[in-house]
């Protein structure tokens, strides 16, 4: 078997900085941003690295922080948040496989795949990890990855950085014998305890790595110390079965995130949901579908005693996606025209329709699909700038008068036309037969035309000439709207070509019996 483990040594810190305001810059590691302290028993958990240029370290009092640094930001840890954070990693790497193991709340945050089925697919172990460390970096959690034929060996190795290795690939053992080499040099302060003075006794006997700790005789172990930690050793070596419960991903996505800090604007919210969307984006690729829709709540605080009902924001796609940084830009478009009633306390994202996603397309040249693609992005983006209503499209109705022989609908969603009466059998607007004589620029109302001594139409002033023509239409006798007309196609005293027709019936006096109906591009 092929362990692959990834741990995230910082993940209590990073879920925490993940809901502070946008604009607060990298709290992680500048050391010119406020300091951040996570709090657990009033205790400090873990700090940032502003946090440690002041001295704070981890098991300081909550008191000693607030001395050493009188503008530390203190946030309780919260385990369902933290929770929250580590699923999203769960459901990234079960795009990779289907045996992710259930992580195991008593330990670090660590992440095991079995991936011995899918190295192959994915060019090879090295290949494979840096592509799952790619899947993993939207989510901004600091990785420590390593390899071995155990699942709890690959994670002891995770957590456990020598020096002189590659943090992010971490050590690498193919099988039993070299993965005891590597434990042997281990630290015991990587085995997970149930209470926190174990490893400070283990230091106190002379023991500080696995090797000196499997050398003394199991019965003392196990009365010092408990069963648990043998179980966790044999399994490490490979010397006991070690059994996992796997990971299922969720049939539609819901996810939640409290905000540490009261979102004023939309940018503030803005910066909160990207968290959810890449956590969306994992979900989705462990699923291997694409987002159709989804739907982000605002929940906001009360404004003068009254509760404010949540905002909704519902972005559909054209054509459905996966990549983050589309989903945020049609987010983005969304959120700058709203104005929030209130400010924003809590985001909820949810994402009940998608499709399932094609199967990869490594095409050379663009083709007419790729070009389409392109266009589809652009009605994206321009109905979430503009609204839906005010980007349509034009469907063919079947009715002889060009005024009626379109319908403006909108680009997205299904819209119905209303019922329409029979038209006489004949040849409609979509015939292939008819030639292209009509133009695609009509006027929103016909416009009379004066006419000439001979009953030539006039425009600005100077006669048409008539090139083709005469095209009869008579329809509508069914309703208020009948048309008996004659069409031309005629040429302006500037070469422009336009589409005339005139009245079959004598018209009165003061009715012209020319119009203006289109005009050719």
């Amino acid at each position: 078997m092929h362990w692959i483990a990834v741990h995230l040594p910082l993940l209590p810190l990073e879920a925490c900085c993940a809901t502070l305001p946008a604009g607060t810059g990298d709290v992680l590691t500048g050391l010119d941003a406020r300091p951040v302290v996570l709090v657990l028993d009033h205790a400090v958990a873990q700090v940032n690295a502003a946090a440690a240029a002041r001295g704070i370290r981890a098991g300081l009092k909550r008191a000693t922080a607030q001395a050493l640094a009188a503008d530390v930001l203190l946030a309780e840890s919260d385990p369902a948040r933290e929770a929250a954070a580590l699923r999203a990693v769960v459901h990234a790497a079960l795009a990779f496989t289907p045996a992710v193991a259930e992580p195991d709340t008593r330990e670090p945050a660590t992440v095991l795949l079995e991936v011995q089925s899918s190295l192959r697919l994915f060019g090879g172990p090295v290949a494979l990890a840096r592509q799952l460390a790619a899947a993993l970096a939207p989510l901004g959690h600091r990785l420590q990855m390593a390899a071995a034929p155990t699942a709890a060996g690959a994670a002891l190795l995770a957590r456990w950085a020598p020096r002189g290795v590659d943090v992010l690939h971490g050590p690498h053992a193919t099988d039993r014998v070299a993965l005891a080499v590597l434990l042997a040099r281990a630290p015991v302060a990587l085995l997970p305890a149930p209470r926190a003075t174990i490893a400070a006794e283990m230091t106190a006997m002379g023991l500080h790595r696995l090797a000196e700790l499997r050398a003394q005789p199991r019965s003392g172990l196990a009365r010092r110390f408990g069963e648990g930690l043998l179980d966790t050793l044999d399994r490490a070596f490979g010397d006991t079965a070690d059994s996992r419960r796997w990971a299922t991903l969720p049939a539609v996505f819901e996810a939640r995130l409290e905000l540490a800090a009261r979102a004023e604007n939309t940018e503030q919210v803005l910066h909160g949901a990207g968290v959810l969307l890449a956590r969306l984006v994992a979900w989705a690729q462990g699923r291997q579908v694409r987002v159709g829709r989804f739907v982000l709540r605002c929940l906001h605080e009360r404004a003068r005693q009254e509760l404010v009902p949540p905002t909704e924001l519902a972005v559909e796609l054209a054509e459905p996606a996966i990549e983050l940084a589309h989903l945020q830009g049609l987010l983005k478009e969304r959120l700058g025209r709203l104005e929030l009633p209130a400010p924003t306390l809590d985001l909820q994202l949810h994402c009940h329709h998608v499709v399932a996603a094609p199967a990869p397309n490594g095409e050379l040249f663009p083709t007419r699909t790729s070009r389409a693609e392109g266009l589809l992005r652009l009605l994206e983006r321009l109905r979430a700038r503009l609204g839906d209503a005010q980007v349509q499209r034009l469907v063919a109705v079947a009715d002889h008068r060009p005024e009626r022989g379109s319908r403006a609908l909108p680009v997205q969603g299904e819209g119905a036309l209303p019922a329409l009466p029979a038209v006489p059998p004949g040849p409609t607007l979509l015939d292939p037969a008819l030639p292209l004589h009509r133009p695609a620029w009509l006027l929103p109302e016909p416009q009379p035309l004066a006419e000439g001594a001979d009953g030539t139409p006039l425009v600005g002033g100077r006669p048409l000439r008539i090139l083709a023509g005469p095209e009869r239409i008579e329809t509508g006798w069914w309703d208020e709207h009948p048309v008996l007309r004659d069409y031309f196609i005629a040429e302006a005293h500037d070469g422009a070509l336009v589409w005339v027709f005139r009245h079959r019936l004598p018209q009165p006096p003061s009715e012209p019996q020319w119009h203006l109906q289109g005009l050719f591009g």
